[in-house]
C-alpha cells in the first residue's frame, strides 16, 4: 500500500479548527512530538498500559463539543483515554503515521472509529488518508465533495429532459464513476484490514452516526442505497459512502463493534463560551476552500450524541479494563 508522493503532496492538512472555533471550545491542541502532527489535549502522559487510545476523524476529535466520548469515558473509568481524531482522516492516515501506532499498541485498547470513505485513494485522486485530495492528473488539492462533483459533471444527462434526467440520476451511474467507486470502497476496506493488523491490543470498533450502516437490527432492516443525483446524496451521510456490505467485512475483525445511531441534540446551537450568547464561525477559517458562516452545527456529533457514544461504549472498556 505504499505510494510515492510529492514533498507537497506529503504535507498534512493541519486543522485549523482551534482557529476556527476558538470562541465555542478550547480543543487544547498540542504538537505530538515524532509525527509533528496536532492532537486535543491535554497531552497524555503515556504511561505504558495505563491508557486507550480513540483512532479517528473529526468526530472523535469532537468538533464544538466541550466533553467528546473520550473525555466522557475517562472521568467514568479513571484511566487516560487519548484522543488521536484527526479532521478529515480515514484509515490510511494512520498507516502513513507508525509512530502513532506505536502508542496505540503501548496502551490497553483502541477505539478505532468507522471513518469515511471518501479520505481513501482510487485512480483518479491520491487522499494520503485525508479528505483533502490531490487529482492525479493535474496536482490540483481538492475537497472531497468538489473532486466528486466535478466527476459527476462529467457524466451529465444532459441528452434526456431534466425531470427524468434527475430520477435516472438517483438509481444510475456510467460504468467508470462506478468503478471508481469500487475501486474507493476495496481500498478502504483494505486500509481497514492492513490497519487492524498493525494494532496489536484489542480494537473496538466504533460505528457513530446519525444513520445505520444498513445492517440488520433485530427484526428490522434499515438501509441506504447508492444515489447518483448529487454529490452528497452519491456520499451519504457520515461516514460518506460506506455501507453494509463493507461493514460486514469489517466488524467481525475487532474484539467488539459498537454501533451509536443518534441524531440527539443536532443540530447544535453554536454559543460563544465567553459571552454565553449565540454565535457564529466562518468555515474558510479551518480551511481557506471553505466557505460559509455557521450558526449551528448540523453536521458533527452534538455534545448530547457524544455522551450516547460514551453510554454504549462504557461497558465494553469496562469489560477490557478488568
Amino acid at each position: 500500500m505504499t505510494t510515492s508522493m510529492s514533498a507537497e503532496q506529503t504535507t498534512e492538512h493541519l486543522s485549523g479548527y482551534q482557529n476556527r472555533d476558538w470562541k465555542i471550545v478550547d480543543y487544547h491542541m498540542y504538537e505530538h512530538g515524532r509525527s509533528g502532527l496536532s492532537f486535543r489535549g491535554p497531552a497524555p502522559a503515556l504511561v505504558p498500559g495505563e491508557y486507550a487510545t480513540c483512532l479517528g476523524a473529526a468526530q472523535t476529535l469532537g468538533c464544538f463539543c466541550r466533553t467528546p466520548f473520550p473525555e466522557i469515558l475517562h472521568q467514568k473509568l479513571n484511566i487516560e483515554f487519548v484522543n488521536f481524531g484527526y479532521g478529515g482522516a480515514g484509515p490510511r492516515f494512520y498507516l502513513r503515521h507508525p509512530e502513532l501506532l506505536e502508542v496505540v499498541n503501548r496502551g490497553r485498547f483502541a477505539i478505532v472509529q468507522v471513518m469515511s470513505g471518501r479520505s481513501e485513494d482510487n485512480r483518479l485522486f491520491q487522499s494520503n488518508g485525508l479528505e483533502y485530495l490531490v487529482e492525479r492528473a493535474s496536482g490540483r488539492r481538492l475537497s472531497a465533495d468538489e473532486a466528486y462533483r466535478r466527476l459527476l459533471e462529467q457524466h451529465s444527462l444532459d441528452s434526456i429532459p431534466a425531470p427524468a434526467a434527475r430520477v435516472l440520476r438517483m438509481f444510475h451511474a456510467p460504468e467508470e464513476l462506478r468503478a471508481v467507486l469500487r475501486e474507493t470502497r476495496d481500498n478502504w476496506l483494505a486500509s481497514y484490514q492492513a490497519l487492524f493488523a498493525e494494532i496489536t491490543v484489542p480494537i473496538i470498533l466504533l460505528w457513530f452516526s446519525k444513520r445505520s450502516p444498513g445492517l440488520h437490527r433485530g427484526k428490522k432492516l434499515v438501509w441506504w442505497w447508492q444515489r447518483y443525483d448529487n454529490v452528497h446524496a452519491m456520499f451519504g451521510k457520515f461516514p460518506q459512502l460506506v455501507n453494509s456490505q463493507m461493514m460486514r467485512v469489517i466488524a467481525p475483525e475487532a474484539a467488539h463493534y459498537v454501533e451509536c445511531v443518534s441524531s440527539r441534540g443536532s443540530p447544535q446551537r453554536l454559543i460563544d463560551r465567553f459571552t454565553g450568547e449565540p454565535t457564529t464561525i466562518n468555515t474558510s477559517d479551518d480551511r481557506p476552500d471553505f466557505t460559509g458562516v455557521w450558526s449551528y452545527n448540523a453536521y458533527y456529533p452534538s455534545p448530547e450524541m457524544h455522551e450516547d457514544a460514551a453510554d454504549l461504549l462504557e461497558p465494553v472498556c469496562r469489560k477490557l479494563l478488568s
